[in-house]
């Protein structure tokens, strides 16, 4: 990393290691948002219906850049990195196609009805799903999971935690040399966890839960831009995420999460969950590091750590940021509808130099 002054950070071009583009109208609105900054991105697989085969996975890429391409932006500039959905039915079979396809990266595991669009997701993942993780072992491909468990009698505050008890365990224990990403970590119990466990185990961390906790959510009454899912925890775990991303530990990288929903279905008697934070991604991230006092360890976390794991090379070509105040726009257009960005209307001490 160098630094031309204490107000100017150029690092090696960073990548996200988990993204939602959505599709049609909604993914030539944001694309070019995430493509200004971010060199490659993990490109999740739920969509309607989810991206369950290889065949699925390179024709959602194929549309990804043509929407770059309506977008202004250069084919050679971003890549997107696809990702299949797993499910109770995906055959070894598939995961060596999608292995030896070059494109698809990951598999990701949706908790049946963790989150959006994840009814299709696992039920029973060492008890279905054993063919595919034999298969994902094999081939070193990871296994991206979204770490909450759905039964409806815990505490939406505590899945994370037990996630861990009753999935991660036996999951290492199966398959010890699974690659796994234990996706937008939010808690104390996460963070610790992919510190200590054996194996190759690392997570990704989102700016929404090193920036604030819950409180975020009820600041003047309910703020539904804010909520998300994994949600937002108490300081004390915000705290600890923070100390994992700034550590210095390869086991912990990038990745936005972010997810666009039009205003309407946010601002809703049942609003969606998901934080828009591709606009001003790195200016997140500056601000979460700089408060910290840890800007010389944003690089590793947002450049290094996630292709190291990947097996990917490095990107070669940087990224500049500048301590000068961005000021985040209320909302932004998405096709027919509107879209509100992370903190709409904050004050950042960061942004991207042009």
């Amino acid at each position: 990393m160098t630094t031309s002054t204490p107000a100017l950070l150029t690092i090696t071009r960073p990548d996200d290691w988990h993204l939602h583009l959505r599709d049609g109208e909604a993914l030539q609105a944001v694309v070019g948002d995430t493509a200004r900054q971010f060199a490659r991105a993990i490109i999740m697989p739920n969509l309607k219906p989810p991206v369950t085969t290889t065949e699925q996975a390179l024709a959602y890429r194929e549309r990804i850049l043509s929407a770059m391409a309506s977008a202004g932006v250069a084919a050679h500039s971003f890549k997107p990195l696809m990702t299949l959905y797993l499910t109770d039915n995906t055959s070894a079979q598939e995961i060596v196609r999608a292995s030896e396809s070059g494109l698809v990266h990951a598999v990701k595991l949706y908790p049946a009805g963790a989150t959006t669009n994840s009814a299709a997701g696992v039920t029973d993942l060492l008890g279905k799903c054993r063919p595919a993780l034999e298969a994902l072992q094999k081939q070193g491909m990871p296994l991206l999971v979204h770490g909450e468990v759905t039964d409806p009698t815990t505490d939406v505050f505590d899945r994370e935690a037990l996630f861990i008890d009753q999935v991660m365990l036996p999951l290492r224990k199966a398959f010890p040399e699974l690659k796994v990403v234990f996706e937008h970590i939010t808690t104390k119990e996460g963070a610790h966890y992919v510190r200590d466990a054996e194996g190759p185990v690392a997570a990704t961390i989102t700016p929404q839960h090193l920036l604030y906790n819950r409180n975020a959510i009820f600041t003047g009454g309910v703020r539904p831009h804010y909520y998300c899912l994994p949600i937002l925890k108490r300081e004390v775990h915000r705290a600890a995420l923070v100390e994992a991303a700034v550590s210095g530990s390869p086991r912990f990288f990038l990745g936005t999460d972010s997810a666009p929903h039009a205003r309407g279905l946010k601002e809703h008697g049942c609003g969606c969950a998901g934080c828009y934070s591709a606009l001003h991604a790195m200016s997140l991230y500056a601000q979460a590091f700089d408060l910290a006092g840890a800007l010389d360890k944003l690089e590793g976390f947002a450049s290094h750590h996630g292709p190291d794991f990947y097996g990917l090379p490095r990107n070669r070509d940087t990224l500049t940021l500048i301590r000068k105040p961005y000021v985040i726009p209320e909302e932004l257009p998405y096709g027919a509808a509107t879209l509100v960005p992370l903190a709409a209307g904050d004050t950042l001490e960061w942004q991207v130099h042009a």
